[in-house]
């Protein structure tokens, strides 16, 4: 039988965080972040940082006989745009990549129901 964790992808434009988890979610395996992988700090949320945080992720998974993951990404919710920063996708590649089987991919992010209030004002962006 399959070892299955959860890996939990937080993904900004700013910087990508990765958190696997077991099935429970109660008990953190391991964690990485774009921060840890790249040197320059733009860097952090782009598709390199992604991948070689992925990578390390596998890794350490792949040490405590992991083999099946449920991966759930999330961006930035609210009123913000609907699409993911740009390391999402790059880390889920890179997931099945190392040799890891991806069962499913849920997008998690919190959308408000009643809607939040734009930014600008009440008049709205004057130019």
């Amino acid at each position: 039988m399959a070892h299955k964790a959860v890996v939990n992808i937080f993904s900004s434009y700013n910087n990508i965080l990765m958190t696997a988890t077991d099935v429970t979610g109660a008990e953190t395996i391991t964690a990485c972040s774009g921060g840890q992988v790249v040197k320059k700090g733009s860097d952090k949320g782009g598709q390199f940082a992604a991948t070689r945080a992925a990578e390390r992720i596998a890794d350490a998974l792949r040490e405590k006989e992991f083999t099946e993951l449920v991966v759930k990404y999330r961006a930035a919710g609210g009123n913000k745009s609907n699409n993911t920063g740009p390391g999402a996708q790059a880390a889920i590649r890179a997931l099945t990549r190392a040799g890891m089987t991806v069962t499913r991919i849920e997008d998690v992010t919190p959308i408000a129901h009643d809607g939040t209030k734009k930014k600008g004002g009440r008049r709205g962006r004057r130019v």
